[in-house]
């Protein structure tokens, strides 16, 4: 059953991610605690789904080791029924098999996977952002004018055969139209099964952008390829966040938020937390006339194993 089916909106948090850095804003969460605190105060706010990243504790830089997610996954499954969705897409400047690690290890209910490569282009926020705490920042933002996303069909592939096994389905990650239709081809072959839970991600230098005609673009296309067989999410980088996941949700969408995707909660103005975009976007969907999804209605309307079946 689709969202404009059900009237139930699912809100994804992501809560950290790797693409902003911590001198960019003081409210970005890095510990293990900050985590914790930020993921739990999301699902309080409404998020039925909390994607989440691992970080360095001491710089902040992006850690993709099944170690750096322990010291967090138990802490909020203990404290939530949410649905945990673990990234496989890691940082670009990581090799496949290090991005699927985590999600191999604890098999959640849903992983993220990007569904094909693309120029990612971070480095415009140089011209925002001036000074830095840490060294890798301005490097990890100047290093992506020649930084291509490496997600090649046997990348894909090989996280399917690393993670579905394990009765984990996917977030599938698409920046633009082609990798709708990289989705399509693995669901011909039988690789992937429905309902697919689709995310567009709007905005991002590389992929498409984040005009309403882009938006309507992505949905007729997947509509197309997919009928009734996929669930649709939007994801909006930056400053198309709000503007985007409305949209979205007044076309039977669920909404993707979180400081993962913007630090801003209106023009000029940072984010504070990751739940205050959570209430932003929940303020939308209620005034549209729809409802937030609880957790498990995500868990019905996504077709997932259930929080009992993960191994964290």
């Amino acid at each position: 059953m689709t969202a404009q089916q059900s009237g139930k909106v699912i809100i994804t948090c992501a809560v950290t991610g790797a693409i902003h850095t911590p001198s960019m804003t003081p409210y970005l969460p890095i510990t293990p605690d900050e985590i914790t605190q930020e993921a739990l105060a999301a699902a309080e706010a409404g998020a039925a789904i909390l994607h989440l990243h691992a970080r360095n504790p001491e710089t902040g830089q992006p850690d993709q080791s099944p170690e750096g997610f322990a010291s967090f996954l138990p802490r909020i499954k203990q404290g939530t029924n949410a649905v945990i969705n673990i990234t496989t897409g890691g940082s670009p400047y990581m090799s496949v098999a290090e991005r699927a690690a985590p999600a191999a290890t604890y098999q959640p209910e849903v992983a993220s996977l990007n569904m094909g490569s693309m120029n990612f282009g971070l480095y415009p926020m140089l011209k925002r952002f001036k000074d830095f705490k840490f060294g890798w920042e301005k490097a990890h933002l100047e290093g992506s004018r020649d930084l291509v996303f490496r997600n090649s069909f046997q990348d894909i592939e090989y996280v399917l055969e690393t993670c579905y096994g394990n009765g984990t389905r996917f977030e599938f990650e698409c920046y633009d139209i082609s990798h709708l239709y990289n989705l399509a081809h693995f669901a011909d072959r039988g690789l992937v099964k429905a309902p697919f839970f689709v995310q567009s991600v709007f905005g991002l230098l590389g992929g498409i952008g984040g005009h309403p005609e882009d938006v309507m673009h992505m949905k007729r296309t997947a509509d197309r390829l997919f009928g009734d067989d996929y669930r649709w999410s939007v994801l909006g980088a930056g400053a198309n966040q709000l503007r985007i996941a409305a949209q979205a949700a007044a076309l039977g969408g669920n909404v993707r938020v979180g400081l993962e995707d913007s630090i801003w909660a209106g023009k000029g103005k940072l984010a504070t937390s990751n739940a205050v975009q959570v209430r932003k976007v929940a303020q939308i969907i209620e005034g549209l006339g729809l409802s937030v999804a609880t957790p498990d209605e995500a868990r019905e309307m996504l077709a997932l194993k259930g929080g009992d079946q993960v191994a964290f």
